[in-house]
């Protein structure tokens, strides 16, 4: 079974394509997406076109006119897309013909569906970096928030899993921050690379009309045009990167998800997750499940998919285009949605996150977290560190006999291990005191928490700004 070839390229066959592969070869069911965006690029085109006197004026208001108005039937549900068309181009362009005659038929003068389809893509993606700016600016700024709330209250930090040092959740939701402000800088630096213009690059070579690709690139907001054809319609680069991107933000909130778990579950109870954000079971009334950690941890995997298939598709491809770059839009569409969903759920979700202090601040008190600041005490009154180190580990190993913390032994009992030790060892062997000394830049000290927070509050408003 057969079915007529596409008026776009058919002037050269002799037979019609088969029908399977017209649905096999054909990307409208999914590139439909990029409807916007190519009204856009065409308005753009057209009225460059007029500019340089390849179309008139007349012809380049029928076809802006007639443009307008198909995006309008696209947006209230109405325009027919067609699979023997093959793509979202030849829909609008078959569908601008129909509506204003031979006209529609000028307006692909001086361009490719090879150029178009990669200046539809940049215009998506920088759509969705600002869309996704949006959500990650947010969620940063709740994070700030919740750390400066939380400067003072005292957690256990971890280890290899293990009780390591006092810290507080201040100082942990900072840590957050501070991954997500690089991946703001990857992001941004990601859209530079994504706003270059391919137009005017056509098929692979460029066009023998005299187009003005500066005036385009202005129209559509590109920073400048491209300055290699071959490498214009061609390149994925700037999707890969982006999905690398992607990958390492999703890498991040899977991290940041792995703890949440752990922290609402029983065995830790650090902290509460509104009820907004879980789900019961059918079975046992008493659960709670964090299941937007639990499904953003699982989604990151799906991203890492997504930029193998990327790499892949790109990594045999000879200059110029060629047909297995229209696979790059799927997994492309799928990153840009999973990350901007992931993104909007953290924002909402993590401002709102209820520290159990008391279930914190017990669990800190376990485990020996003050260790380090007995062999510090130690060393500061003269005690070599490697000896200061044997001597902390004698007295924990006294401690797990007895099951007492450090800070729960009498100064006779501290004594028997140092002469050293005096009633002042007190003042660093409490929470507090621990979390007080580590008063530096960088540091979990509750006043250098306020001030980390203030400096990336500022920083971000400055982004913000432009600066």
């Amino acid at each position: 079974m057969s079915q007529a070839t596409n008026q776009s390229w058919g002037g050269r066959f002799s037979e019609p394509t088969d029908a399977f592969v017209a649905r096999f070869t054909a990307s409208v069911t999914f590139d439909q997406r990029l409807a916007r965006q190519d009204i856009q690029g065409s308005i753009a085109h057209a009225t460059m076109l007029a500019r340089v006197g390849v179309l008139t004026d007349d012809e380049r208001d029928a076809i802006i006119n007639g443009l307008n108005e198909i995006q309008g039937e696209i947006e209230r549900g109405e325009f027919n897309w067609s699979v023997p068309l093959e793509d979202v181009h030849m829909n609008i362009e078959a569908r601008l013909t129909e509506k204003i005659g031979i006209t529609g038929k000028k307006l692909h003068t001086g361009r490719s569906r090879n150029d178009q389809v990669a200046t539809d893509i940049r215009l998506f993606m920088r759509d969705e970096i600002d869309v996704i700016e949006v959500e990650l600016k947010r969620l940063r700024e709740g994070m700030i928030e919740l750390a400066d709330r939380e400067a003072e209250t005292i957690m256990p930090g971890f280890t290899h899993l293990q009780t390591a040092q006092p810290v507080t959740f201040g100082h942990h939701i900072l840590a957050w921050q501070e991954m997500l402000a690089r991946d703001h800088e990857r992001l941004l630096d990601c859209r530079k690379r994504v706003n270059v213009m391919p137009l005017g690059a056509a098929a692979l070579a460029g066009t023998t009309y005299p187009i003005d690709r500066h005036v385009t690139a202005e129209l559509l907001g590109f920073d400048r045009p491209s300055e290699n054809s071959l490498d214009a319609v061609s390149d994925r680069d700037f999707a890969i990167e982006f999905t690398s991107f992607a990958s390492i933000l999703l890498m991040h909130l899977s991290r940041m998800s792995e703890e949440l778990v752990l922290w609402t579950s029983a065995q830790f109870n650090f902290i509460d997750l509104p009820d907004r954000f879980c789900t019961g079971s059918s079975i046992m009334p008493q659960k709670k499940n964090p299941d937007v950690p639990e499904l953003v941890r699982g989604k990151t995997g799906r991203v890492y998919g997504h930029l193998m298939s990327l790499l892949t598709l790109m990594k045999s491809q000879p200059l110029a285009y060629n047909k297995d770059n229209q696979e790059d839009k799927e997994p492309l569409f799928d990153a840009v949605d999973t990350v901007r969903d992931c993104l909007k759920a953290f924002a909402d979700m993590v401002p709102a996150i209820e520290p159990k202090k008391v279930s914190m601040y017990e669990a800190a008190r376990r485990g020996f977290s003050t260790a380090t600041d007995l062999a510090d005490y130690l060393v500061r009154k003269g005690v070599a560190f490697r000896d200061a180190h044997e001597i902390v580990g004698q007295s924990v190993a006294y401690g797990l006999k007895t099951e007492k913390d450090l800070s729960e032994m009498s100064l006779d009992e501290l004594k028997q291990f140092s002469a050293t030790i005096e009633q002042d060892v007190f003042e660093v062997l409490t929470l507090e005191g621990s979390v007080a000394a580590r008063n530096h830049i960088g540091g979990t000290a509750p006043n250098q928490v306020r001030a980390a927070a203030q400096r990336a509050r500022e920083a971000l408003s400055a982004l913000k700004a432009g600066a």
